[in-house]
C-alpha cells in the first residue's frame, strides 16, 4: 500500500511538471476570424431568425437592430434589414403591413441591384394585393396594387416573381374594368346612350383582357345606334371589334346581323385572337359550389375569370369625352397630327381705318338719321316675332297661362272693389255764381296742389 501511494505521488508530480514547462514554452496565436467558430453577428441573426420563426417579432426585431448597429461591415447587414420587414409582413395587421412596407422600400433604396430587391416588390405589390376589396366598394388598394405590380415588372423584368406579378396584374386589373362595366351598363339600362358609350368603348380600349370586354363592346354599339345615323360608323366599329378581336363570343351572332342590317362588311377572324380565345375557354376552371354560396362572406373580388394569357395594360386610362359633345372647330393650320384638336386662333391684330369715311365728309353723321331706312323681309320679321326653339314649350305654356288666369282673377278684384267702395254723388253745397263774379274772384285752386283721396273730390260735370 505504502509502495503504491508513493508512485502514484511521483506520477503526479511529473505530470505537474509537464504542465508547467508546456505552459512556459511558446504557443502560436490563432486568430477567431479566420478560425471555424460562429461569430457574434451570425449568433445575433440566428437567434432571430429563430424567434421569427416561433413568433416572437418584437424580440426578433431587437436582435436585429442590435446587430445592424453593432456590426456595420457585417455580411448579414442586409439580410438583417430583409429580415426586419418579413417580421413586420408575419406579424399583419394594418399597422404591420404599413410597416413591412416602409422597410421594404428602404430596403429597395440601399440595395437596388440585389437580388431580395425583386423579392421585396413582389411583397410590397402582395400586401396591396391581399387588401383589395370587391369591385362595388374602395378601389384605393386596387390601385396600389396596380402600381406596385406594374413596378415589379418594370424594375425587374427578368427576376422569378415576373410571372407571378403578371398573373397577379390581370387579376387587378379584371376588379377594375368590373367596376366600369357596372357603372356603363348602368348608364345603358337607364338610356343614357352617350355616357354609356363612352363609358364602355374607354373601357374595352383600356383592359381588353376583361372577360366581358364583348358585352361591353355590344352594349356600346347599341348606344351609339340609339344617338343616330350620324354615330352610324362608331356603331359599325364596335360591332366589327366584336366579330374579329373575340370570335368565341356569343354576341358574335348578334353583331354579324346588325353589321348586315346596316349594309356593313363583316370583317375577317384575327387568329392570334382566336388562339388566345380558344386557351382561355381550355384552362377556364369553373369555381365550385362552395365558392359560389359564400362569396358574399369574401370581401376581396371574384377574379376567376380573369385571362390567364396575354400582355396586361402598363399604362393608366386616359380621360375621354363622349361623341355626343362638339368638337370645336379650330384652324386646320394650328391642328395638331394625329389626334384632330389644336388651340385656334390666338393672334390679335390691328389696324388703322382709313380717311373719308361718313364722319370726315358729315360732322354731324351721328346724329342725323338716314333718309331710307331698309325695309325688313317678312320671313325676317316673321323670324323675328317668332320665339326661340326651346325643349320646355309645355311647361312655359302652362305657365303663361297660370299667371293669365292670375292677372284677370285680379284684375275682377280691382274691379269689384273699386265699383263696390264708390261713393253715392253727394248733393252739391256750393251755388252757381255769375259769370262775372267767377271772373273777377281770384282763382286760388290753381296753385292749390289736388286731391289724393278720389272719395274728397266732388264729380265733375
Amino acid at each position: 500500500m505504502v509502495f503504491c501511494s508513493f508512485v502514484s505521488k511521483r506520477a503526479l508530480l511529473a505530470v505537474c511538471s509537464l504542465g508547467l514547462l508546456a505552459s512556459c514554452m511558446h504557443k502560436k496565436y490563432e486568430t477567431p476570424i479566420t478560425k471555424n467558430t460562429q461569430q457574434p453577428d451570425k449568433i445575433l441573426f440566428d437567434q432571430a431568425m429563430h424567434d421569427i420563426e416561433h413568433g416572437r417579432y418584437e424580440v426578433a426585431r431587437i436582435s436585429l437592430n442590435t446587430l445592424m448597429n453593432t456590426y456595420e461591415s457585417s455580411e448579414y447587414l442586409a439580410k438583417a434589414k430583409l429580415a426586419i420587414a418579413d417580421s413586420w409582413y408575419r406579424e399583419g395587421g394594418p399597422s404591420g403591413m404599413a410597416q413591412a412596407e416602409a422597410e421594404y422600400k428602404d430596403f429597395i433604396l440601399f440595395y437596388p441591384n440585389m437580388e431580395e430587391a425583386a423579392e421585396a416588390q413582389n411583397r410590397v405589390c402582395q400586401i396591396h394585393y391581399r387588401q383589395m376589396e370587391k369591385s362595388d366598394r374602395d378601389w384605393t388598394q386596387t390601385l396600389r396594387a396596380e402600381d406596385e405590380c406594374r413596378q415589379l415588372l418594370v424594375q425587374f423584368p427578368n427576376s422569378k416573381f415576373a410571372p407571378q406579378a403578371t398573373q397577379r396584374l390581370r387579376n387587378i386589373q379584371e376588379s377594375l374594368a368590373e367596376h366600369e362595366f357596372v357603372v356603363g351598363d348602368f348608364y345603358f339600362q337607364r338610356g343614357a346612350n352617350p355616357a354609356a358609350a363612352n363609358r364602355l368603348n374607354a373601357l374595352v380600349d383600356q383592359y381588353p383582357l376583361y372577360s366581358k370586354a364583348d358585352e361591353a363592346l355590344f352594349e356600346a354599339g347599341e348606344s351609339y345606334s340609339r344617338m343616330g345615323p350620324r354615330f352610324r360608323q362608331k356603331a359599325a366599329d364596335m360591332y366589327d371589334r366584336i366579330v374579329s378581336e373575340y370570335p368565341l363570343s356569343v354576341r358574335v351572332p348578334d353583331a354579324k346581323r346588325d353589321l348586315a342590317d346596316m349594309e356593313m362588311p363583316i370583317p375577317k377572324v384575327d387568329e392570334a385572337a382566336l388562339r388566345r380565345a380558344k386557351f382561355e375557354e381550355e384552362n377556364y376552371h369553373k369555381p365550385g359550389t362552395l365558392f359560389r354560396y359564400t362569396e358574399w362572406m369574401r370581401g376581396s373580388p371574384d377574379v376567376s375569370h380573369a385571362a390567364r394569357e396575354g400582355s396586361p395594360t402598363m399604362t393608366d386610362p386616359k380621360r375621354t369625352l363622349p361623341a355626343s359633345i362638339p368638337v370645336v372647330n379650330n384652324n386646320s393650320e394650328t391642328e395638331v397630327a394625329g389626334n384632330g384638336t389644336g388651340t385656334g386662333t390666338t393672334d390679335v391684330t390691328a389696324s388703322q381705318v382709313g380717311s373719308g369715311g361718313a364722319l370726315d365728309a358729315n360732322a354731324d353723321a351721328r346724329t342725323s338719321k338716314p333718309s331710307t331706312e331698309p325695309q325688313a323681309s317678312p320671313s325676317t320679321q316673321t323670324a323675328q316675332q317668332q320665339p326661340l326653339p326651346t325643349n320646355r314649350d309645355e311647361e312655359l305654356k302652362k305657365m303663361r297661362a297660370k299667371q293669365a288666369k292670375k292677372q284677370a282673377q285680379l284684375a275682377k278684384k280691382k274691379n269689384k272693389k273699386k265699383h263696390g267702395a264708390a261713393p253715392s254723388e253727394p248733393a252739391s253745397t256750393a251755388t252757381q255764381a255769375p259769370a262775372g263774379a267767377a271772373a273777377s274772384t281770384p282763382d286760388t285752386t290753381a296753385s292749390s296742389p289736388a286731391p289724393t283721396n278720389p272719395a274728397h273730390t266732388a264729380p265733375q260735370s
